[in-house]
């Protein structure tokens, strides 16, 4: 007699979990409310090389297989195991790297990929009454398992709606009285009642505020309900250029925010900027670190380059060194400003590094800035922000329509993921640069090609 099944477990679906989803967020396997789950073989078996070192993804090898471990107790990984939390359904390790289709075969490859896809296939076989998907974030995988007509998705988890309503940081405002921008002039601020609906004003936004010819910066403060006014005053020897640019250096220099994002093209003035902020605040903090995630060009390791470990680092760091370079011939080798550069560099006041040295380490009194932040992870994010001590302040700047990681979009990457997620906090501010200013030539690039 034919076992009957319960509507309950027909409508549960049987999620499988590609590497590339444990990399990006250890934690998914708890993930998906009250369907199940699946591990292929394959998948420990990648994480596994990845468990040694002190990148992301070697942390989470770590932490995935460490969490397995402690849900398992004493029985086996092909039974079906309850994932901790009462709303949660099961998981379970599956062994079987072949299926009636196989993706081996079609794709005249033996690799991690496709025995993936055949376990994928195996499990859609053996559960024919129960919806199973690959997930997985390498796009080319989710279009060979659709290929052959099995259902695969991204990892939704992290991922913002959309990125054309991103927040942006900055507004202008039009009829503003000629009494309350009079009053923003003169005595630098004024109240923010009749020109701002107070219920949607969010703390540390910027506005252009405007009446006829007269315009003034501002930044709305919640805590008095004002206006303060934004100057644009100069940074060891960098001057903004624009209005976002003053925006972008009033919260770099703002004590009360802790937490800035910089979202922008390249020659916007992102890194520069914060540099020269982190600069002129040298007095208030033990340590400025100027930090970036090192991304392999072209997927290679760096371990392919020659040289010590310095030297494989030195050209993932050079544009870091480039905005210093172009600080420091700000002045003369005269000048105090230029001893004081290259006497902080010396005694380690001010250090260039990879993010991945400074993981793991707690970070009080220091001023860190995060280059290249659309390179990390929602969860790489999270990390960081969470190291932050006493008297720290962290910039995150970045470009998300220019991301360098296979698995990462403009939808999924840590720096959209933070905009989209902390705007509206006391502590934080973002602001979004549009206008190059690195040259006429740049420009022509980012607006032609």
């Amino acid at each position: 007699m034919r076992k009957k099944v319960s509507k309950t477990s027909i409508e549960r679906k049987i999620f499988v979990l590609d590497t590339s989803v444990i990399i990006y967020d250890h934690t998914a396997i708890k993930n998906f409310a009250e369907h199940d789950v699946v591990i292929p073989i394959t998948v420990l078996e990648e994480l596994d090389n990845f468990k040694k070192g002190n990148d992301t993804k070697n942390f989470a090898a770590r932490e995935f297989i460490r969490y397995v471990d402690m849900l398992s107790g004493k029985n086996t990984l092909q039974d079906w195991t309850s994932i901790n939390g009462p709303t949660r359904g099961k998981f379970k390790i599956e062994m079987c790297t072949s299926s009636k289709v196989n993706a081996e075969k079609i794709f005249d490859d033996r690799k991690a990929d496709h025995r993936i896809l055949n376990t994928a296939l195996y499990i859609a076989e053996t559960h024919p009454l129960r919806k199973v998907i690959l997930i997985t974030k390498d796009i080319n995988l989710r279009i060979k398992a659709k290929s052959l007509n099995l259902l695969s998705e991204d990892y939704e988890t992290g991922k913002i709606k959309t990125v054309d309503e991103l927040y942006t940081g900055k507004s202008e405002v039009q009829k503003v009285t000629h009494e309350n921008i009079t009053s923003i002039y003169n005595q630098g601020q004024c109240l923010a009642t009749g020109i701002l609906k107070k219920n949607k004003a969010l703390p540390n936004h910027y506005y252009i505020l405007k009446n006829g010819s007269q315009s003034v910066l501002s930044r709305y403060n919640k805590e008095d309900n004002s206006m303060k006014r934004v100057v644009k005053t100069a940074a060891f020897g960098i001057i903004p250029k624009n209005a976002e640019q003053a925006f972008a250096l009033d919260a770099i220099m703002n004590p009360d925010i802790k937490l800035v994002s910089i979202q922008g093209v390249a020659g916007t003035g992102k890194t520069l900027l914060s540099l020269a902020g982190a600069l002129e605040q040298r007095r208030n903090y033990h340590q400025i670190y100027l930090a970036r995630p090192v991304v392999p060009l072209s997927n290679k390791d760096i371990g392919y380059l020659p040289g010590d470990v310095n030297s494989k680092l030195n050209p993932y760091m050079e544009p870091l060194w480039d905005n210093l370079k172009y600080i420091r011939s700000q002045f003369s080798e005269k000048d105090k400003e230029h001893k004081q550069l290259n006497e902080m560099v010396e005694a380690q006041k001010l250090v260039v590094c990879p993010l991945a040295y400074i993981r793991g380490r707690s970070l009080s009194n220091v001023f860190f800035i995060v280059d290249e932040a659309q390179n990390l992870t929602p969860h790489e994010v999270k990390t960081i922000i969470t190291r932050a001590g006493e008297n720290t302040k962290i910039i995150f700047t970045g470009d998300i329509h220019q991301i360098d990681t296979p698995y990462l979009d403009a939808q999924s990457n840590g720096l959209s993921y933070l905009i989209e997620k902390v705007k509206g906090q006391d502590l934080y501010a973002h602001i979004t640069l549009e206008k190059g200013e690195r040259s006429e030539l740049a420009n022509l690039a980012n607006n032609l090609l």
